[in-house]
């Protein structure tokens, strides 16, 4: 299991300079990943925020070796043929370590508040035509596209991407809701959410949601199961004990929550400051599971 931060892209981490320290200080001490949130507005209050795409830009060129990206996109807000030309060009300036997750998003002052489509049905259309307009756009090759919200044609994009046959894309989306799981089936990972708040269920809900994606897989090739959550900091026992219980259940990529709804971090910030306790925890490493 590879192990990444996932860090909000707001308040005072909304600030691309910053995230870009946090990102070199997540490799240097062992971090395989580090993502980010994409948001640019959220419900019910204002604080700084940034463009997550200017952040990844100041990652990749602040880092050599971790897999960077945003987790998730939400497709259906953005045009796919500009989501491709950023995408291509952070995978080229990262040496191809672009990930890509997408999903339809959830945040009212991001689609109803802006203008933008909020039907969730509709929005899930969008995401599977908007993929299918991305992967073309990213082979270099000539390509053309006719669906309900989207036209493309004659167009050919160049550079490639660098990772081939494409850059990973992971599906999010909130299990037991099937239809995110069956689009997630037709790409390189999955990113579920789980329902109820006991974190003791997740695990048993993960084999459940791995099983039905390799029911719907068509594909052999190699599929990334990869979960949010937190590990305690200062106990480092018990945080690889959590680590080890999602790793048999089949996740391949833990993702360490950085948000303002942490308990420990609130604590630690409390003391210090909140930028002081994340960089705390980013320090104390993975949990990595030995073997």
């Amino acid at each position: 299991m590879k192990y990444a931060i996932n860090i909000i892209n707001f308040g005072d981490c909304g600030d691309a300079a910053t995230l870009a320290e946090l990102a070199r200080t997540a490799e240097d001490v062992g971090w395989d990943g580090f993502f980010v949130w994409d948001h640019i507005a959220w419900d019910g209050r204002i604080m700084p925020m940034v463009d997550p795409w200017v952040a990844l830009t100041a990652i990749a060129t602040s880092t050599n070796r971790i897999r960077i990206g945003a987790m998730v996109t939400p497709l259906p807000r953005r045009r796919p043929w500009k989501f491709a030309r950023e995408t291509v060009s952070l995978d080229c300036l990262s040496s191809g370590r672009m990930i890509v997750g997408v999903g339809i998003g959830d945040a009212l002052a991001e689609f109803k508040n802006l203008g933008e489509e909020a039907d969730l049905k509709t929005r899930g259309a969008m995401l599977d035509e908007g993929l299918q307009v991305v992967n073309g756009l990213w082979s270099g090759k000539p390509f053309s596209f006719v669906g309900e919200h989207y036209t493309v044609k004659d167009a050919q994009f160049l550079p490639a991407t660098l990772q081939q046959p494409r850059i990973p894309i992971w599906v999010g989306g909130k299990w037991p809701n099937r239809a995110p799981f069956r689009r997630a089936a037709q790409w390189d990972g999955v990113f579920p959410i789980f329902s109820g708040t006991d974190p003791e269920s997740y695990p048993a809900q993960i084999r459940e949601m791995i099983l039905f994606v390799l029911d719907h897989r068509e594909s052999d090739d190699p599929f990334d199961v990869t979960v949010q959550g937190t590990t305690p900091g200062n106990d480092l026992i018990r945080a690889v004990e959590v680590a080890a219980e999602y790793a048999e259940a089949g996740v391949t990529w833990w993702q360490e929550a950085i948000n303002e709804r942490r308990p420990d971090l609130i604590d630690r910030a409390s003391k210090t400051s909140w930028l002081d306790a994340v960089r705390w925890r980013i320090q104390q490493g993975p949990p990595r599971v030995s073997h």
